[in-house]
């Protein structure tokens, strides 16, 4: 319709570049809880005298949290709208990051994990296809996967807290956790600011709202550039005019459709093998290195290197993913991960170990970009939300499961045996996105999602919406 045509002719300028980091430093305090429990494993065991699966199961603590955060976040999202859950989801994450610094006893440590990580995986799952849906689709690609590229940040943020103050510090694996959760702060801030999509509003039927919020972006943007707006083109495609009530028995039936299979079953795919094989390797890279004879400290100085390999991973992959199409970025460095990953198989000193796992790490992180831009676009306006934290729900039982595997097997396959499996998964999905995904660079979300062909979906006798098939038939010849 015609204000989707007004939202996406509009060229990237600063009003977008704010909307990138506000979401951006959401992704940072993500990546920052999701990273700095690396650095608290080898405290945690000093402090409680904890075997190596208990320590497993602490770094799977905060991805089962994901889980659900990331699968209610997405239906609430679809319900409520995706600019309350992201704040709902911070204050969540923050809280029980607090109670997690002051816990007395590895129990109460271990579920205040979980929920803090339930909050960071809503706020985690909500984000992208919250800005995606304000970005033109020439732009998306390279959008989206910056986004994802703050992930990174908090990574390295991580690394220097495990440097420089958990060991320097009494209790600094306390007082670690919380500096994580100081990005409270931000909610005044996002209140303010944010939008709600403009996508979701017309969804809802909420149109004076979503006119509203495109005239205030244009009136913006008309600002930040200093010339007058393009012309609006002729809208080829619109939402769908039924807006379902999504719940998760509907969603599912909707996602695992005969018009919505084969794209469901490749995202979750990807889903569960980049986050199975990132997961795996974030959370032990710093203890194995101490259990292969390397101090604490010089661990984490070698981790900070691993982490920093992040950053140019993203962004790289970002800037790609437009010129090479997502499905193509994402299948290049799935192949360079698991090259990385046997490389990383192979070596035994801690110098080798840590080049290995930089490019590792450059590889696994430039597959998130992809993916994070990737998944929005493969679902309707009215599931988007649901369809992303689904997916990335899906991701983290890949990512519940690796700390936990890596934990019991090391012992009997070894660190060779450890990274050689994780080729293996790596390898899979390669495979598994060439074949069977769907082209997405340079198109509409509406092109690529909305009805050409209807049909309908039904749970007992009421109907749930119509089935969004968008280029169906074109994708079966990709």
């Amino acid at each position: 319709m015609t204000l989707l045509a007004r939202l996406d002719r509009l060229p990237l300028s600063r009003p977008h570049y704010l909307l990138l980091l506000i979401g951006g430093l959401g992704y940072t305090f993500d990546g920052m809880d999701s990273a700095v429990v690396a650095f608290l494993l080898p405290s945690a065991q000093e402090a409680w005298g904890l075997s190596n699966g208990q320590l497993g199961i602490i770094g799977s603590a905060t991805p089962f949290g994901f889980l659900f955060g990331a699968t209610a976040a997405g239906l609430l999202g679809d319900r409520i709208g995706r600019k309350k859950v992201m704040m709902y989801a911070l204050a969540f994450y923050a809280v029980f990051s607090v109670i997690a610094a002051f816990a007395p006893n590895y129990e109460i440590f271990l579920g205040a994990r979980v929920l803090a990580g339930a909050g960071a995986g809503a706020e985690s799952a909500i984000i992208a296809p919250f800005l995606s849906e304000f970005v033109p689709a020439k732009r998306r690609g390279w959008f989206v996967g910056a986004l994802s590229g703050f992930f990174s940040f908090g990574f390295v943020a991580a690394a220097l807290i495990g440097r420089f103050v958990v060991p320097t510090f009494d209790e600094g694996w306390r007082i670690a956790q919380v500096v994580t959760a100081l990005p409270i702060l931000m909610l005044l801030w996002w209140r303010r600011s944010l939008p709600e999509s403009p996508r979701y509003l017309l969804q809802q039927g909420r149109t004076g709202e979503a006119e509203q919020v495109v005239a205030d972006l244009e009136r913006r943007v008309e600002r930040a550039t200093g010339a007058p707006l393009p012309p609006v083109p002729e809208a080829a495609t619109a939402p769908a005019a039924e807006t379902p009530k999504v719940n998760l028995l509907s969603a599912l039936r909707f996602l695992w459709s005969r018009a919505m299979a084969r794209r469901t079953a490749v995202i979750w795919l990807i889903w569960f093998v980049i986050t199975f094989s990132y997961y795996g390797f974030f959370s032990w890279i710093p203890t194995l290195l101490v259990q292969r004879g390397i101090t604490v400290t010089k661990s984490f100085e070698f981790s900070i290197i691993i982490y920093l390999a992040q950053i140019p991973g993203y962004f790289s992959a970002a800037w790609l993913s437009e010129r090479l199409d997502r499905k193509n970025t994402i299948a290049i460095y799935l192949a360079g991960s698991a090259v990385s990953a046997f490389w990383l198989s192979q070596m035994d000193s801690p110098v080798t170990i840590t080049l290995a796992g930089a490019v590792l790490s450059f590889f696994l992180n430039g597959t998130y970009a992809g993916v994070y831009s990737y998944t929005p676009e493969v679902f309707p306006t009215w599931i988007r939300a649901t369809g992303t934290g689904l997916s990335s729900a899906f991701g983290r039982v890949g990512s519940i499961m690796a700390p936990a595997i890596i934990g019991w097997s090391a012992a009997s396959l070894g660190f060779a045996g450890v990274f050689g499996l994780t080729t293996a998964v790596l390898a899979a999905g390669v495979i598994c996105v060439m074949v069977f995904g769907l082209a997405t660079a340079g198109r509409s979300l509406e092109e690529l999602t909305e009805s050409t062909t209807t049909g309908s979906t039904t749970t007992g006798s009421t109907t749930t919406g119509s089935t969004t098939t968008g280029s169906t038939t074109e994708e079966a010849t990709k």
